[in-house]
């Protein structure tokens, strides 16, 4: 049964066009909407949201994240102060992901979708990692944010870090979960991933007629790396190896990365995957767009799951790194749906929604959206939240799960975690 959102004022998410009207929304991934005229009668036994005075809009996706890193909040510190990128993958990451274990990844995953799903968010890209629990963790990722109601992209970080076992452990998840669900092969980054791993998770993206989704050059460690073992720097390796050809794949940071590099990836088809305030809190430096074409998308890397922040944040740093503009940032934080629609992902159709109790103090059209886009609307005016034609938030409540519950859960699982992590 359809759902009706009356006297709405819709805007469509690529014109900015305002129309007045009620909304029918079809339930299912491929799910459309249907602009209605205001005086249309709707038929009665229906679900009906009242609009009146809100604004409809498409929903938002999160182009990377890690659900590994949910538990995270409020951490003790590390013994060591971590001096630099890679001192910070492992004594706080490495150790972090390493003691998760089936548990902690489905309640992490829960906390993601939640928490993304009360901020508008309705698809995450998601790159995991849990060494210690590698097998089935794709799925009890899919089955939590099934549960809340988030589509997904989902794939397992392979690397040669953990040891051969690991790695094998970790391609064959990859395999066995791409064989029933739509997904990436994931990979940390060049300097954790030898030659003989590059080219077995690229024959599993051909095998499974998916991409590739990697870390590319967010510290400049990968480069000196890349440069000291191989000889070349860091997207000639890729492109050696045959990994840049595809337009499903995902770059995600590529922070330092010489002009050639950049061509390279502009002229790819390949995405990039922007991720603003991790790099600041990393210290690795400030994401700059130059030669890297349009296919870029917004991404949280784990560090929070709103949209809206990223994009505020992408900007205002980008003033002064990289050569950005309010619709240039409005078109990035789009761009992750953009990539869904040009791969033929699931999950992303015109029936993921957001109810926005925005009320503007100045006028509000299409003339200046894109200024109230980053000046006005907040996370806060989100009131309902629609994914594939369903309610899953209403009146700014959770309706899927029991959030309460699972902040409890959470809450215990993530002593434990930090009491495991003082041990390593």
């Amino acid at each position: 049964m359809p759902l009706y959102l009356k006297n709405s004022t819709f805007i469509n998410w690529k014109t900015f066009e305002f129309t007045k009207a009620n909304i029918m929304v079809e339930e299912g991934e491929n799910g459309k909407i249907f602009i209605l005229p205001g005086d249309l009668k709707i038929p009665d036994g229906n679900t009906i949201i009242d609009c009146t005075g809100k604004y409809v809009t498409k929903a938002f996706a999160n182009g990377h994240h890690h659900v590994y890193s949910a538990l995270a909040k409020g951490m003790p510190a590390p013994k060591k102060n971590p001096l630099n990128f890679v001192e910070i993958l492992k004594n706080v990451w490495w150790k972090l992901d390493r003691c998760l274990d089936k548990e902690m990844v489905r309640i992490s995953a829960l906390i993601i979708a939640i928490e993304s799903a009360k901020n508008g968010v309705t698809f995450v890209i998601d790159h995991h990692s849990s060494p210690s629990t590698i097998k089935g963790s794709l799925d009890t990722i899919a089955k939590a944010f099934d549960e809340v109601g988030i589509s997904h992209l989902l794939c397992y970080e392979i690397s040669d870090r953990d040891g051969a076992a690991k790695t094998e452990q970790a391609l064959e998840e990859t395999d066995n979960y791409l064989q029933h669900r739509q997904g990436l092969v994931g990979l940390h980054a060049s300097f954790t991933v030898g030659d003989s791993t590059f080219r077995k998770a690229l024959t599993l993206a051909d095998n499974h007629n998916t991409g590739i989704h990697i870390h590319i050059a967010e510290d400049k460690y990968d480069q000196e790396h890349c440069n000291q073992q191989f000889q070349t720097n860091v997207i000639e390796r890729m492109k050696s190896l045959g990994g840049l050809t595809n337009s499903k794949t995902i770059l995600v940071h590529c922070l330092h990365l010489q002009d050639t590099e950049r061509r390279s990836i502009g002229a790819s088809g390949a995405w990039v995957a922007q991720n603003t305030e991790s790099n600041l809190n990393n210290s690795v430096g400030y994401f700059n767009s130059v030669g890297l074409g349009e296919n870029i998308m917004l991404g949280t890397d784990g560090m929070h799951n709103d949209m809206l922040r990223a994009a505020k944040a992408s900007y205002f740093i980008g003033l002064n790194n990289d050569k950005i503009d309010l619709p240039g940032i409005y078109l990035r934080f789009r761009n992750a749906q953009r990539y869904l629609i040009q791969n033929s992902f699931l999950g992303n159709a015109e029936n993921n929604l957001v109810v926005l109790d925005y009320k503007p103090q100045t006028e509000f059209s299409a003339n200046n959206f894109l200024s109230h886009f980053i000046y006005g609307i907040e996370s806060k005016h989100i009131q309902h939240v629609i994914s594939k034609g369903r309610l899953i938030v209403n009146d700014r409540k959770l309706i899927s799960v029991d959030e309460d519950a699972i902040s409890e859960a959470s809450k215990g699982l993530s002593k434990n975690l930090w009491q495991k992590m003082s041990y390593l």
